[in-house]
């Protein structure tokens, strides 16, 4: 599993072909979203940005749900709208691949560092969006990553949209 992340952050799209071929990843890949999610939550915390209720337990709800619901999304778009002749996927394989491609966000654990944590911050967003790109590119077959960015893009409206009613809903 530890192979697989480290494939996933340094972007090997022979690491998110491995992942969306072996149906046992998918354990695996809610394992490295859980795991990024506490990361992220205990960084929070630390910065006395949450308690430990809103920044770990619901960080982890979040990040599951956010998870699974980009995964159905970007299957959706990426199959039907922005399919092309070679894409074929299941929720399983797309699943996989984008939940290792969360696997730089456990860095996030170092945001309460002060004028570090912010940097770590920015960077980690944009290598997890790298990351994500590149498993929706594989996970769907794609030969462009601008496809797979449109893919990106389009799926993330619904996962904003429920991480912003779970904000307002439950403060978290």
């Amino acid at each position: 599993m530890l192979n697989r992340m480290l494939g996933a952050a340094m972007l090997k799209g022979s690491t998110i072909e491995d992942v969306e071929h072996d149906r046992s990843a998918t354990l695996q890949a809610m394992a490295v979203v859980i795991m990024v999610s506490i990361a992220s939550g205990i960084g929070g915390l630390l910065a006395g940005e949450a308690d430990i209720v809103r920044g770990v337990v619901f960080g982890v709800i979040r990040g599951l749900l956010s998870w699974a619901i980009w995964a159905g999304a970007a299957l959706i778009v990426g199959t039907t709208i922005l399919k092309t002749p070679e894409t074929s996927a299941d929720w399983g394989e797309v699943a996989r691949g984008t939940g290792f491609a969360q696997t730089p966000g456990l860095l996030n654990i170092l945001v309460f560092i002060p004028i570090l944590g912010e940097i770590v911050r920015v960077v980690t967003f944009f290598w997890q969006l790298a990351a994500m790109l590149m498993a929706i590119r594989e996970s769907l077959d794609y030969n462009s990553l601008w496809r797979a960015f449109f893919v990106v893009l389009i799926a993330l409206i619904p996962v904003l949209i429920v991480n912003g009613i779970l904000v307002w809903a439950l403060g978290i």
